[in-house]
């Protein structure tokens, strides 16, 4: 291995490191097919599906992410009593992601249903609701029980509802010695006061602390929130521009590594997800993120919701 893609973790290790990632789960669906006219009902085009295909989507493709990495992922989360539901608790298993699954009646499992033609998604159609109550509530206690038999714990919020208790899960998860990431959702990051770190991109920062119209505005803004929250780190991920961690030690920036960009979807999970495995075996923060920023880079490569291997980064 050179320089560059050098691992100070064996995969041995890795596969000894354990995280609990928390959340909503989704089911991704992707209908493939040709493009040949445009419809005469409406100036739309008509797609003529010819393949079908379910990923893991949400909270549950983060797991994936842990899992093909290498490590132990569990995914504790609550999901409809539906048959997008079976979908996914059936892909989990394929995959070998553990599971904490609750069940409720009144809710729509997440599906997002993704039309693609001519290798460019035409449209994309959600079927959710949003929960009358809190759905993981009759699960904390499965949670406590859970956690001493994790080495860093993951949420991940996508604001549909499933994490109202997130304030409580987070001081009992830093109480049991856990590092705690989270992937943040919204205009209120107090909820994730208590963190190890926080995962935002430019626009999701942006929603809290505002725009910035020079580096030494977002520094600023960027520690202060951090320091308000109580984090050790704040690690705002900027797309073509790489990333940048806010901790006590000041800035780390880490550059985007040069790659075509096929499509960004389920980046933000593969990032996340290798900085909660690298923790979890014990690395350092400001060791775990260009290793990261590195899986990345890899996953824009891939189409769709998709993961990163050991060997893809660590190529030997």
């Amino acid at each position: 291995m050179n320089a560059a893609t050098a691992t100070p973790l064996s995969l041995d290790r890795l596969a000894r490191a354990r995280v609990l990632v928390v959340g909503d789960a989704m089911l991704d669906r992707y209908w493939f097919g040709a493009v040949e006219r445009i419809s005469p009902e409406a100036p739309v085009p008509v797609v003529r599906v010819e393949r079908e295909e379910e990923r893991l989507g949400g909270a549950a493709n983060v797991a994936l992410n842990v899992k093909t990495l290498g490590g132990q992922a569990t995914l504790m989360t609550v999901v409809g009593d539906d048959e997008p539901a079976r979908v996914l608790k059936k892909l989990l298993e394929r995959d070998g992601v553990q599971t904490l699954l609750g069940h409720d009646e009144q809710l729509y499992t997440i599906v997002k249903l993704r039309v693609i033609g001519r290798s460019q998604q035409l449209i994309r159609v959600d079927f959710e609701n949003q929960p009358t109550h809190e759905v993981l509530l009759d699960m904390l206690g499965d949670y406590e029980r859970a956690l001493p038999g994790f080495d860093a714990v993951l949420f991940s919020d996508y604001g549909k509802g499933g994490l109202t208790h997130i304030p409580h899960m987070i001081e009992l998860a830093r109480s049991a010695g856990k590092p705690v990431l989270v992937d943040p959702k919204g205009s209120d990051y107090s909820r994730y006061a208590g963190a190890t770190v926080i995962t935002p991109n430019r626009a999701e920062l942006a929603q809290v602390i505002g725009g910035w119209s020079s580096e030494a505005q977002l520094h600023e803004r960027s520690h202060k929130l951090r320091e308000e929250l109580g984090l050790e780190g704040l690690l705002l991920t900027r797309s073509e521009e790489g990333m940048s961690l806010f901790d006590a030690e000041g800035e780390l920036r880490v550059a985007a590594q040069a790659r075509e960009v096929f499509d960004v979807t389920g980046a933000g999970d593969t990032v996340i997800a290798t900085l909660a495995l690298m923790l979890a075996a014990g690395l350092p923060l400001r060791e775990a993120v260009p290793i990261a920023n590195r899986a990345g880079s890899i996953v824009v490569g891939k189409f769709g919701t998709a993961s990163v291997s050991f060997e893809e980064l660590f190529p030997s």
